[in-house]
């Protein structure tokens, strides 16, 4: 079946929420989640939700609820503090730093638990150490989140021509056929890196099908996205 990327949707709250994105933002900005700098970090929030819209992903309505919340926040931190106020008032970030506290918490220990062993887990099949395909087996892999593929995807829709960029609607696109061609690859070369995917797609249309191919493969859990921390590559590697 040939699908129109306008009609095909991935959700986004399949793989990671508004939390993520703050957290995400954050350690990109290498900054403390105690003094946010509200402005800045809204205003990439909002660049960031602008880069998943263009790419035809649904948003969830708790991202833009975020949106507004860190909109509300900023606007009130531009208000002038009149004398009269109390000097102990709290600082209206307070209303995402203590939930974003909570939520680090709740998910370390979620971290903490898929380590322990699991009763029966040894009856399956184990697949293979993504260490395996890496160029470098003593290089340190870590897994790459969602916001850091958009971000990657990003810098490549970036470097379209701007006759590319307005071509958009003349070709119909099968996200399926996308599926099966990145297996033949990943089925040939065993893992390719991130961009190198890409590579053959030259229109807006060809690469945000191959984006949206790729999220859908993640959530299938049919590929892993792995980096490493010395090459600094992002790979893709079959499950």
């Amino acid at each position: 079946m040939k699908i129109n990327s306008s009609d095909y949707k991935v959700k986004l709250d399949v793989f990671e929420g508004p939390m993520d994105l703050l957290v995400y933002l954050i350690k990109k900005n290498e900054v403390d989640i105690q003094d946010i700098p509200i402005s800045l970090i809204t205003k990439q929030y909002l660049y960031y939700l602008e880069l998943i819209k263009a790419m035809n992903i649904e948003l969830a309505a708790e991202f833009l609820l975020m949106a507004a919340t860190l909109t509300h926040i900023k606007s009130k931190m531009l208000l002038p503090i009149s004398e009269d106020e109390d000097a102990e008032a709290e600082d209206p970030r307070e209303e995402i730093t203590r939930p974003l506290i909570e939520y680090l918490k709740i998910k370390s220990a979620s971290q903490e638990l898929e380590k322990k062993n699991i009763l029966g887990v040894d009856t399956f099949v184990r697949k293979g150490d993504v260490n395996e395909f890496k160029p470098d087996a003593k290089e340190e892999a870590i897994e790459v989140g969602l916001f850091q593929l958009i971000e990657a995807f990003a810098s490549i829709m970036g470097k379209l021509s701007s006759e590319e960029r307005i071509n958009i609607t003349i070709d119909i696109i099968s996200i399926k056929d996308k599926i099966n061609e990145i297996v033949e690859i990943l089925e040939t070369k065993k893992t390719e890196t991130f961009f190198g995917l890409f590579e053959k797609s030259g229109t807006k249309m060809e690469l945000i099908t191959t984006f949206l191919a790729i999220l859908e493969m993640i959530k299938l859990k049919i590929i892993d996205v792995i980096q490493t921390k010395q090459e600094g590559v992002i790979r893709i590697i079959l499950n």
